[in-house]
């Protein structure tokens, strides 16, 4: 049976990154909205000008093909000196014909060339991709210097991309959105071990199961803690369950660590979108209701002054099944060390990808390299989810 478990305040859980509640708003919201007037009260808790800098795309308008740059991030509440890092890094491309959108995750690790950012002192320079959240987040650049760099990071290593939109997710006021949405239906299409969520075998108190080493990386089972696992299957999960899958990457079945991750989170940002346009949820009043301001919670959305309405009016007709889930480097490590650091690099196929979104040309591309889908995840149901 699947246990209840008490709510964990660990800031390291904001690591979930990934998770886009604004691409779950843009994208259901015709269905969770009834009107301008409740529109334009929630608009206020949500959308947020600037944050995108030199990545913006020009004219308040998204007649055309659309970019949102989806960010989850790290943040240490309470210790502002270590600032801000991105743990994940998601493109969402719809064509100009809005009838699909396509999710492309960046790896965290890629090495890229940061522009500088001088309204934070920054004078730029070569690192890891999610390093340019930081340099902007720094010396009172807050979350939207911090978007703003990487969004100009990722314009650049995209030859120039325009972004109409990104989004900042907050992993405590997401919690409460999942929980709003009932759980997720989620399927686990390889065994994961949770390092950060386990059980004392005598006491039956929760804890984390593994001891860690300086890098952050999981080393031995702590005495009598047995591990969450996640066997794979497809379960109703709550909330801790889906963000506890979708952060892991260490103890993965296949060993695809990162990229694994990545997988994980876009197909559960599309069982978010699948619940959220469910008919259990947009006829019932008072799950509208707790979605919609739980929402505002959950994401802090730069709308490029283009009204919540018009993005919601431009989207509504996409529907989860809709949604292509994209791979780079055929989801396995392409790394190289230089001087002694580690680094990710994207493979010709994936900077080819990068090319079509900016062009407008993902469905051919894609297309012509149908292995960069990442397929959904449909075993048959079984029981829920247990601790192994």
């Amino acid at each position: 049976m699947t246990r209840k478990r008490r709510a964990n305040k660990s800031p390291l859980w904001a690591r979930l990154a990934l998770l886009s509640g604004a691409l779950l708003l843009v994208v259901s919201g015709g269905a969770l909205v009834g009107g301008k007037v409740l529109l334009d009260h929630y608009s206020s808790q949500i959308t947020h000008e600037g944050g995108l800098g030199g990545a913006a795309a020009e004219g308040a308008t998204i007649d055309g093909p659309i970019n949102i740059l989806l960010v989850g991030v790290d943040e240490r509440t309470g210790n502002e000196a270590m600032g801000v890092r991105a743990d994940s890094i998601i493109i969402a491309h719809v064509p100009a014909s809005h009838d699909a959108v396509y999710l492309v995750s960046v790896p965290r690790d890629t090495r890229v060339q940061i522009p500088p950012h001088p309204s934070t002192k920054y004078d730029g320079g070569t690192d890891k991709i999610n390093a340019a959240f930081w340099f902007g987040y720094q010396n009172g650049g807050g979350r939207d210097g911090g978007l703003e760099l990487l969004a100009e990071t990722v314009s650049k290593l995209a030859g120039g991309l325009r972004f109409n939109g990104g989004a900042i997710v907050n992993f405590e006021g997401f919690k409460g959105l999942v929980d709003a949405l009932g759980g997720v239906h989620m399927c686990v299409d390889e065994k994961v071990t949770s390092v950060h969520t386990g059980w004392n075998t005598k006491t039956g108190a929760e804890g984390v199961p593994y001891y860690f080493n300086a890098d952050g990386l999981p080393t031995g089972l702590k005495p009598n803690m047995r591990a969450q696992v996640y066997n794979v299957g497809c379960y109703d999960m709550a909330a801790w369950e889906a963000l506890d899958y979708v952060r892991q990457r260490d103890k993965l079945a296949n060993n695809d660590g990162d990229y694994g991750r990545q997988r994980h989170q876009q197909q559960f940002i599309k069982a978010m979108l699948t619940k959220a346009t469910s008919a259990g949820v947009v006829v019932n009043p008072l799950k509208v209701n707790a979605i919609l301001n739980s929402v505002g919670k959950a994401v802090s959305f730069y709308n490029n002054n283009v009204s919540l309405a018009d993005w919601i009016f431009t989207l509504k007709g996409i529907k989860p099944d809709q949604m292509v889930t994209l791979r780079v480097n055929n989801g396995k490590f392409n790394s190289q060390t230089i001087n002694g650091q580690w680094f990710e690099f994207l493979d010709e196929t994936a900077q080819g990808l990068l090319a079509a979104i900016s062009q407008d040309k993902v469905a051919d591309y894609v297309a012509g390299h149908p292995e960069m889908i990442n397929n959904d995840a449909a075993q048959p149901a079984t029981s829920p989810t247990t601790t192994g």
